[in-house]
Parts: C-alpha cells; sequence; structure tokens
C-alpha cells in the first residue's frame, strides 16, 4: 500500500472515531474515496476486529466503537515522539489530580500505549523531574540521592544514597540498592521529595535484584492463591486503585471474579476490609485469617 492510501486509510479511522457523525457521502467528499472503496475499508475493518456500527437507521452512517478482546493492542502501532511525550505529559501535570479528565486520560493511554517514553502521568507536580532523573540514572548507571523520603519503616524523613536499577508499572516504586547498608529496597515515588542525581557510576551492579510484585504491589513473601467475587463497585475500584489487578478479572453473571496470586496479605488485605459488603472470599485460607485477626483488633479499638 502506498503513503497516500495508507494517510487516507488513517484518516478515515480518525474520522469513525471521533464524536462527530459522518455519512458516507460525507467521508467520500473529505478523502476522495469512492463508496466502494470506504465499504471495502470497512469490511476490512471488521476482519481486523474493529467494532464498526450503524448510527442510523438508513445506514449510511457508521463509526468505530471499542475494539474486541484479541485486538486490544495498539501500542505497536502507536508511537509518541520525545517531543510529543514530553509536550503530552506537561499538560497531564496542568490538570489537578483529582480530576476525573485526568484519571481517564491516565486510564486510557496506559491501556494503548507503553508509557515508558513518557515520564510520569499522575502525582505531584514534580514527578516529571523525579522520574526523569531517576530514568536518566537508570539508563547510564549512575547513583542518585533520595531527598526527603518519607519512610513508613523508619517513620521518619530522610535522605537516601541509592543506585536505581528499576521502576516498576507505572511509575508507582522503583528498586534501589541502599549503598550504606547494601541492602535492595523498594521505594516508592510517591514519598520522594526529591531526587539529586549524581555523577558516581554505580558499583554493585552485580548485587542488583528484585522480587516480582503482586497485583496489589507487594512483595517479599511466597505466593498464595486467591479467589474473590466482587460486584460491580469493588470491581471499578480495583481497576482504577490496583490497575495490575485488570488482567485477573473474569465476568460471572452480575459479579466478578479476581483470581491470581499474592505475596503478602497486606495489599489484597486492606483492599477487601475497605469493601466488606461487596467482596466474598471464595478461595484463600490464609487470607481469611488474615481478616479476622484485623476485625478482631478494630473491634477491640
Amino acid at each position: 500500500m502506498d503513503q497516500p492510501k495508507v494517510e487516507r486509510l488513517l484518516r478515515l479511522i480518525q474520522l469513525l472515531s471521533s464524536n462527530v457523525e459522518y455519512s458516507i457521502d460525507d467521508l467520500m467528499e473529505r478523502l476522495g474515496m469512492s463508496r466502494r472503496t470506504i465499504y471495502r475499508y470497512l469490511d476490512t475493518f471488521k476482519e481486523a476486529g474493529f467494532a464498526v456500527q450503524k448510527v442510523n437507521p438508513s445506514g449510511n452512517v457508521y463509526r468505530l466503537a471499542t475494539l474486541r478482546k484479541p485486538f486490544t493492542d495498539l501500542s505497536k502501532i502507536v508511537y509518541f515522539s520525545d517531543e510529543e511525550a514530553y509536550i503530552v505529559n506537561h499538560l497531564m501535570d496542568q490538570l489537578d489530580d483529582t480530576s476525573p479528565i485526568k484519571q481517564g486520560l491516565r486510564r486510557k493511554l496506559a491501556a494503548v500505549y507503553d508509557i515508558s517514553t513518557i515520564s510520569s502521568f499522575g502525582g505531584r507536580k514534580n514527578n516529571s523531574a523525579i522520574i526523569d532523573a531517576l530514568t536518566t540514572a537508570i539508563k547510564e548507571k549512575r547513583c542518585v540521592v533520595l531527598k526527603g523520603y518519607s519512610s513508613s519503616h523508619s517513620h521518619q524523613t530522610k535522605d537516601y544514597r541509592v543506585e536505581p536499577y528499576r521502576l516498576n508499572n507505572n511509575y508507582i516504586d522503583i528498586w534501589a540498592l541502599d549503598t550504606r547498608d547494601g541492602v535492595n529496597k523498594r521505594f516508592k515515588v510517591a514519598r520522594i521529595g526529591e531526587v539529586q542525581l549524581l555523577e558516581d557510576a554505580w558499583e554493585h551492579e552485580d548485587a542488583h535484584e528484585d522480587e516480582p510484585l503482586d497485583a496489589f504491589r507487594m512483595h517479599g513473601q511466597a505466593p498464595t492463591h486467591v479467589k474473590l467475587r466482587l460486584d460491580y463497585v469493588a470491581k471499578n475500584l480495583l481497576v482504577e486503585e490496583f490497575p495490575m489487578a485488570e488482567g485477573g478479572l473474569s465476568p460471572e453473571g452480575d459479579h466478578w471474579i479476581w483470581e491470581g496470586d499474592v505475596r503478602g496479605m497486606e495489599g489484597v488485605g486492606r483492599f477487601v476490609l475497605g469493601l466488606p459488603k461487596f467482596i466474598q472470599v471464595l478461595e484463600g485460607d490464609e487470607l481469611r485469617a488474615f481478616l479476622h485477626e484485623r476485625a478482631e483488633l478494630i473491634l477491640k479499638s
């Protein structure tokens, strides 16, 4: 297919996906295509998995709806240049953190694009600078100082000189080696006040290793299988708060089933405790024991 045809085809996809309803005649005029060619492309879209819908009874207005599951990975054809990624990132940063538009954009971009090029989609206004510095340090194998890190373990704010070597999904946390005690640790990006990029190169790369995170961002323990039944409210909150959990969801009548391995009860346990009316534990004796223990603590307080 030559370039002009490709451009017209992409333009047709854009028009059919917009908020404006175009008739076949409109499309013919805008794209310089024959009626036969447009219908042929519509058939091609259907075969490729796009949901092509008739908008009006007469059948001369079409649009593209959501993609079917086997064809939802657009990351292989969607590309952001460095300049485009920079603009997207900074435009997102201008939106208030509670804005539903920001959250919607974040979910849509994450669903169709590998966001490793884009510095950050969430959180505070200085997240871009933090992620930029960490990304540079990882790429160039340099040390950094995590300044003003708020640690939940030590219950204090302090600086850490580390060798960062991995950013986890959605830039929520990083794996880094603490050069003071030589231990690999996971640091929450949201708790970092500032990142100071150093000229010092890594010295302990052979010691770098990380542990897999479960869908609730827990690590460190042997995997335990859990199965939950969720109503619509719980399912939506699960996807919004823990995007990595979406892969374990499957519909069951009016409810949803989430099934997967977890590496600690704290993450999944806190989620279930927050929605006791909307979640049923189907499998997971360790989770049940955790919930009973926490419920007793709450009643004693």
